[in-house]
């Protein structure tokens, strides 16, 4: 676990508000089309985000490399979903 690329990638508004869509990806995404447990498809996230599909893919890519989300690549879409067993040994490891 890479604490400071978790702490870099939590210093972003947005990158923390994926990973709170992401926790609830049935309320959040409910409109997808594939199952969501597979993940979010990247320009789901997008939309909801607002920003530039360019922007969106920054913000995941530091999540990724965080070890905060996972991605998973079905055809020409890319699927994220969060590493919820990485996020909880982070929040231990802060409350040490």
């Amino acid at each position: 676990m890479d604490i400071d690329a978790i702490h870099k990638a939590l210093a972003n508004p947005m990158r923390r508000q994926i990973l709170a869509w992401l926790k609830e990806p049935d309320v959040y995404f409910s409109e997808q089309q594939h199952p969501l447990n597979l993940g979010v498809c990247a320009g789901m996230i997008d939309r909801r985000a607002g920003l530039s599909q360019s922007t969106t893919s920054a913000h995941l890519a530091v999540l990724v490399k965080a070890g905060l989300v996972t991605s998973h690549r079905v055809g020409q879409w890319n699927y994220f979903k969060r590493d919820e067993a990485l996020i909880q040994a982070f929040i231990d490891q802060m409350q040490l």
